[in-house]
């Protein structure tokens, strides 16, 4: 690559090597210990939390329309899941939508690289962890979050949808965050893809059999996806990226 990914620095930090320390998440999340006492940490915390949002608004707010893809960090080179990444990332890039990972390895890895060597924007949210493995260099953008939660707004702001490759917890977490804005009505023109039939069948049919045959989801819900193979299929649900949806927010 001749361009070097921008990294955006000060509330949202770079992306680095791995932390000694606990991470922001891990320190908001800690059962307080028996001398703590609120005023002294999490009215300061509230601050820098505020400012990671703002920081990822002023770095993303001209992106044009997004597509967020995810999947496995696992997932090798030589699998051919990574190399449909790749393809799928280009031709959404050539449909004229920008790539949202985050910025991982394995197949957020290949989004990014199929996206930035098709010419496009390549964006990598990644997040800080304990054994941090930084974003890659696959990206035109990259933004290395301290909470989840504001990494997870950012991705469903500026997407105008998702695509779920073979993953696992985050994958799912990131799936069904979607499925959940979607179901309640926060969140309205959202296409949500499952790509690969082989991997996803088993927890579409749990779905439909176990939860909506079982009146814990209503009839319909599990028609709030598309499950597909085929990468055209999958870029064409994503609809018309010089229009960008209007995902209403339900007022109550």
């Amino acid at each position: 690559m001749t361009d070097q990914p921008r990294r955006v620095q000060g509330a949202v930090v770079l992306s680095g090597k791995e932390h000694a320390q606990p991470t922001a998440d891990e320190a908001f999340l800690a059962h307080p210990g028996e001398e703590y006492h609120w005023a002294h940490g999490d009215p300061w915390r509230v601050m820098r939390i505020a400012s990671e949002f703002v920081e990822g608004f002023d770095a993303l707010h001209e992106l044009p329309s997004a597509v967020s893809i995810f999947g496995s960090a696992r997932t090798l080179p030589t699998d051919p899941m990574y190399q449909l990444g790749e393809q799928l990332a280009a031709k959404l890039v050539e449909r004229g939508f920008a790539i949202i990972t985050g910025g991982g390895p394995g197949i957020m890895e290949a989004a990014n690289k199929g996206a930035v060597e098709a010419g496009g924007s390549s964006v990598g949210l990644g997040i800080e962890l304990p054994h941090e493995q930084g974003i890659n260099e696959y990206t035109t953008l990259g933004i290395n979050f301290r909470y989840f939660f504001a990494r997870k707004t950012m991705f469903l702001k500026y997407s105008q949808g998702f695509i779920t490759m073979p993953g696992g917890y985050g994958t799912l977490d990131e799936l069904f965050e979607a499925l959940t804005l979607i179901q309640t009505g926060k969140v309205t023109q959202f296409p949500v893809v499952l790509f690969g039939v082989d991997y996803w069948s088993p927890l579409v049919d749990w779905l439909k059999h176990t939860l909506e045959g079982g009146k814990f989801l209503s009839d319909g819900d599990t028609d709030l996806f598309l499950v597909t193979d085929d990468i055209d299929e999958a870029v064409d649900y994503m609809g018309d990226p010089r229009v960008r949806p209007t995902k209403k927010r339900n007022q109550q």
